[in-house]
């Protein structure tokens, strides 16, 4: 197998992840976005019709309808090109690290070393980031502080990442010296560390102000379950793809081998 089969595989599992969370995303997520819209929209409608009349909040209840990208284009067609582009971008991704892992990862077979290379970047990549900074609805947070939140996401996860990258590199050199079992504690433990120094240093981002929990609970667990679809799509369609070319490569070897011994 080549680099290239992963990464066509890589990219066809991405194709159908994004597919997968797009569905999550408009059947579960979009909701709670309406909802956070529909706040915001009551909150500032409130605001300037204290202080300037009904007319400011007539003028406010069409802003969403005059808007360059109507609310409808976004819960669709701008929602499905954005899960699209991801599921493609991780998969292909995913694809490659998983044709670098092959035979750096023990003796797993090829489906058992791609499922893990799935797993550790849904970790290090989704999950473990959310953790610290989960997903927040438009209501919530300050538009003057949009770019330090995103820069503190995207530091946090160039930290998860390369500190799943080192505890790989800690869980081979450990099972090299004692064992597989020991191996695999010891990577664990050396990322349960990174990422616990980590979120410590890194700055709380906390702007939710009167925002009602409910709806941010039901946002957030809307988001994960997106992401948690997209990742395990990838896992379980780059898995399949490569353990059936894996099996028709080692079949046609097998036949070759027979013929070459007649």
């Amino acid at each position: 197998m080549t680099t290239r089969t992963f990464l066509v595989h890589g990219l066809l599992a991405g194709l159908l992840a994004g597919v997968a969370a797009f569905v999550v995303a408009y059947t579960v997520g979009e909701p709670q976005v309406d909802r956070a819209i529909a706040l915001e929209s009551a909150g500032a409608t409130a605001d300037h019709h204290h202080e300037d009349g009904a007319t400011a909040s007539d003028s406010h209840s069409h802003s969403h309808d005059d808007a360059a990208v109507s609310r409808a284009t976004q819960s669709t067609l701008g929602l499905a090109t954005g899960t699209l582009a991801i599921g493609v971008v991780l998969g292909g991704l995913t694809g490659l690290l998983s044709a670098v892992g092959l035979g750096r990862l023990g003796s797993l077979r090829p489906a058992a070393s791609t499922a893990l290379v799935a797993l550790l970047g849904a970790v290090s990549f989704s999950v473990v980031p959310f953790l610290k900074y989960p997903a927040t609805p438009p209501a919530v947070g300050s538009g003057e502080t949009i770019d330090s939140r995103t820069a503190l996401w995207f530091g946090f996860v160039a930290v998860s990442v390369l500190g799943v990258l080192a505890a790989v590199a800690v869980a081979r050199w450990a099972a090299r010296r004692w064992s597989g079992v020991p191996g695999t504690i010891a990577g664990a433990t050396a990322y349960a560390v990174v990422v616990a120094v980590a979120a410590l240093a890194f700055p709380k981002v906390d702007e939710l102000g009167g925002f009602p929990a409910s709806i941010l609970w039901d946002f957030r667990i809307s988001s994960l379950l997106t992401l948690l679809a997209m990742w395990a799509v990838i896992g379980a369609a780059l898995t399949a793809l490569v353990d059936r070319t894996w099996r028709r490569q080692e079949a046609v070897e097998a036949q070759r081998a027979f013929a070459a011994a007649l």
